[in-house]
C-alpha cells in the first residue's frame, strides 16, 4: 500500500509533514496538563537511562572487593550494558506492536526499577541478573524513545530530543560523581547501586499519566508489522543503523579508555578524572549547540561535520600532545559525542510511520551497540599487543572518518530521492 513520504534528509535535520503530524489515529487533543505531564515523564526517563551504569562503573572495584567475585565477572560486567542493548533491543519492535510505544516503555522502566533494586542483595547471582534486568529495561527505552516522541510531539522533535539527551548526560554525570559517596552514607556498593532504583520508580510513577491518557483516549488500531531486515536493505535504513553504529563505537570506546589512557601516559588518577569530568561536560552542552546548530535549514551536514572533525582533531591531540594540555582532547572528545542527539532526532523524523520509526531504531540501535561493543574491548587488545595508543587511535580515526563519510551520504539528495520513490 502507498504511503505519503513524511521525511527529507538533504541538509537539514528529516522534517514530519503537518499531514503526517496530523494523522494520529484515535487520539484525543492532549490539555496542557498531560503535556506538561509528558515533558515531566521524558525528563524522569532521561534521567534513568545512564545512571544505573555510571553509578556501577565507579563501584566495580568496591563491589569486587565486598563480594570477593573473580577476573571473569569483573571483564563481563561492563560488557552487559552494550551486550542487552543489542539482544533485548531487538525485542522492542515486537513489543511496541503488541501493546504499544507508551506500554512497552512502562513495561521497560519496570524492569529497569526491577533490576536496580534487586541489586541491594550483597551476592554476586544478584548483581549480574540484577544488572541484565536493569539494562534490558534501558535497552526497549533506547529504541523505543525516538517513537514515543515522534508519537507525542512531531512538532517540537528538536526540542524534546535535545532535552531528553540532556538530562541523560546530566543523569549519568550526576550519578556518576555521588555514586561512590552515597555507597558509603549507605553502608555498603551494593546498597549504593539500589538506591538508584529510586529514581527508577519515580520515572515509572512519572509516566503512568502518559500511559493512562493514551490507554483511556486512543482507539485500538491493529499496527503494521514492518520487517527489520528488509529495512536493513533500503539506503536508508543502512546509513542510520551505520551513523548510529560508528558514533556508538566511538562513544564507548573513548568513555572507557580515556582516563586509563591519561593515567598511562603520567597523569595521577585524579587528574584523569577531572579530565574525564571535563568531557563529559562537554559532551552535555555540545549535545545542545549541535542540535539547535543542526536544526537550522541547511545544517544537519555542517554539523555532523562539525562532531566527527573535532573527534579527529581529540584522536590527534591525544597523540601529539603532550599530557600536560589534556584538556584538549577532553573538549575536543566531549564536543563530538555531543553527535548523538542528533542522530537520535534523525532516527525520531526518519520512516513513513510510526511503527517503522521503531522498526529502523531496533535495527540501528541493536547493530549498532553489539558492533560498538567491539570497540572497548579492542582498544584494550591492541593496547596490550603494543604496549601503546597508536595503533589503537589509529583504529579510532578510521571509525571516525567512517562516521564522515556515513554523515555526508545520509544528508545527500541521492537519499532523498530514494526515500521519495520507496514510499
Amino acid at each position: 500500500m502507498a504511503t505519503t513520504p513524511i521525511t527529507t534528509t538533504t541538509g537539514n535535520i528529516p522534517t514530519i509533514s503537518p499531514a503526517a503530524a496530523a494523522s494520529k489515529q484515535g487520539s484525543a487533543p492532549k490539555s496542557r496538563v498531560v503535556v506538561v505531564l509528558g515533558i515531566i515523564a521524558v525528563v524522569l526517563i532521561g534521567l534513568n537511562l545512564r545512571a544505573g551504569i555510571t553509578s556501577a562503573a565507579a563501584l566495580f572495584h568496591d563491589l569486587q572487593q565486598v563480594l570477593g567475585y573473580g577476573a571473569l565477572v569483573a571483564s563481563i560486567l561492563p560488557s552487559i550494558p552494550l551486550l542487552c542493548f543489542a539482544v533485548a533491543g531487538l525485542g522492542t519492535s515486537w513489543l511496541t506492536r503488541r501493546v504499544g510505544v507508551e506500554k512497552a516503555i512502562f513495561i521497560a522502566l519496570a524492569l529497569l526499577a526491577a533490576g536496580l533494586l534487586v541489586r541491594a542483595v550483597p551476592f554476586t547471582g544478584a548483581l549480574l541478573g540484577g544488572t541484565v534486568l536493569a539494562m534490558s529495561g534501558l535497552a526497549v527505552c533506547n529504541v523505543a524513545m525516538p517513537s514515543l516522541i515522534r508519537e507525542h510531539y512531531a512538532d517540537r522533535t528538536s526540542m524534546m530530543t535535545g532535552l531528553y539527551t540532556f538530562t541523560m548526560s546530566g543523569g549519568a554525570t550526576f550519578a556518576a560523581v555521588i555514586s561512590v559517596p552515597l555507597a558509603q552514607q549507605l553502608g555498603s556498593p551494593s546498597m549504593g547501586l539500589a538506591a538508584w532504583g529510586l529514581l527508577g520508580v519515580a520515572a515509572l510513577l512519572g509516566f503512568l499519566p502518559v500511559v493512562l491518557h493514551n490507554h483511556r483516549n486512543s482507539t485500538k488500531t491493529d499496527q503494521p508489522r514492518v520487517p527489520m531486515l528488509p529495512l536493513l536493505r533500503t539506503r536508508l535504513g543502512i546509513l542510520i543503523t551505520a551513523i548510529f553504529t560508528f558514533q556508538a563505537f566511538l562513544a564507548y570506546a573513548v568513555m572507557s579508555w580515556f582516563a586509563y589512557m591519561l593515567t598511562s601516559q603520567g597523569l595521577s588518577a585524579s587528574e584523569s578524572g577531572v579530565q574525564f569530568g571535563v568531557m563529559q561536560l562537554v559532551s552535555v552542552a555540545s549535545g545542545m549547540i549541535l542540535l539547535a546548530f543542526g536544526s537550522r535549514p541547511g545544517m544537519l551536514r555542517p554539523a555532523l561535520y562539525t562532531a566527527s572533525s573535532s573527534t579527529l582533531l581529540a584522536i590527534a591531540a591525544m597523540v601529539w600532545l603532550p599530557t600536560s594540555l589534556a584538556v584538549i582532547p577532553a573538549v575536543l572528545f566531549g564536543f563530538g559525542l555531543g553527535i548523538f542527539p542528533l542522530v537520535l532526532v534523525i532516527i525520531s523524523r526518519s520512516g513513513r510511520s510510526t511503527a517503522e520509526t521503531t522498526a529502523l531504531s531496533t535495527i540501528a540501535q541493536s547493530l549498532g551497540y553489539l558492533i560498538a561493543a567491539i570497540g572497548p574491548f579492542g582498544m584494550g587488545l591492541l593496547h596490550s599487543v603494543t604496549g601503546g595508543w597508536v595503533l589503537p587511535m589509529s583504529l579510532l580515526s578510521l571509525v571516525a572518518l567512517g562516521l564522515m563519510v556515513t554523515s555526508h551520504m545520509l544528508t545527500s539528495k541521492r537519499t532523498t530521492k530514494t526515500q521519495a520513490r520507496t514510499a
